[in-house]
């Protein structure tokens, strides 16, 4: 907050919030992108976290794809079902008979994996009539609101990363048993170092993060419970409603976010793709 925002030649950026994200408007996704209109997106990921584009029409998927190449290799999902003949697609699919909806709470996207995925780009084409909405929270501010003798204590611990207990009969609903899919683990910072901008994040999150390892269970199950309270403060959030086809892009190395179930029995469902991203540090 109170940053100096740069200015965009080549897209009309909106702040959504003081603290969190913007929306886009003055660019076609269904198109392909200038190198200038590219840059400019890339600078306002970093600037604001996530972006809304506003007014799009539905996107194929290969177009989906190639849009998410732009920004590096294309991560695929290691349980969740994906498109025939197009991995790099993961249908987002809720309706009366779903038993859950994906992303119910807050969580930084597959941070189980040894190198969790940069960013993620997520197309919504069927809307509820009301309800569905996303969360997001800045885990910049998060990590920056902390008191210094917590940073102390926090800086240069590690936490496990888990899926086993979240992926195993997860999807069976949507035709993949547990003998499909692999359940990564992974341990990281507590505290990451984003690569490009350099800022530090706090990195835990409530689906994924176990415990962290160099202290007692006791001791780490405190932490974490205050860590996931502190993180998942209203005063780090933004709240967006989803209109038909608007793509929202997302950086899992800053920010949590989490999809609200509360549409049921309404249909909501769209595609995305994830980039691949490195290992924190």
């Amino acid at each position: 907050m109170g940053e100096v925002r740069r200015k965009f030649k080549f897209l009309d950026v909106k702040p959504f919030s003081p603290n969190l994200g913007a929306e886009v408007y003055g660019v076609d996704l269904s198109s392909p992108l200038t190198e200038s209109q590219f840059n400019e997106i890339r600078a306002a990921f970093l600037d604001y976290q996530v972006l809304f584009f506003k007014g799009q029409s539905e996107i194929a998927p290969g177009q989906h794809i190639e849009f998410g190449k732009r920004f590096g290799k294309l991560h695929v999902h290691p349980a969740a079902p994906t498109m025939i003949g197009q991995p790099e697609i993961f249908e987002i699919h809720a309706t009366k008979d779903s038993k859950i909806a994906n992303g119910e709470f807050w969580h930084s996207d597959v941070s189980c994996d040894e190198e969790p995925p940069l960013g993620t780009m997520l197309q919504i084409h069927i809307v509820p009539t009301c309800g569905g909405d996303t969360m997001f929270s800045n885990m910049y501010l998060a990590y920056e609101a902390l008191s210094e003798p917590i940073k102390q204590i926090i800086n240069g611990l590690t936490a496990l990363h888990s899926s086993e207990h979240i992926y195993k009969g997860r999807y069976a609903d949507r035709g993949k048993d547990d003998t499909e899919i692999t359940c990564p683990e992974a341990n990281h910072p507590v505290v990451r170092t984003h690569p490009d901008t350099g800022k530090k994040a706090l990195y835990v999150n409530r689906t994924f993060t176990k415990r962290i390892n160099e202290l007692s269970k006791f001791e780490s199950d405190c932490v974490l419970a205050m860590l996931f309270e502190h993180a998942e403060q209203i005063d780090y959030q933004i709240r967006f409603r989803w209109s038909i086809n608007d793509m929202a892009f997302w950086d899992n190395r800053c920010c949590m976010h989490r999809a609200i179930w509360d549409y049921w029995p309404e249909e909501r469902k769209g595609r995305r793709v994830t980039i691949a991203g490195e290992r924190p540090l």
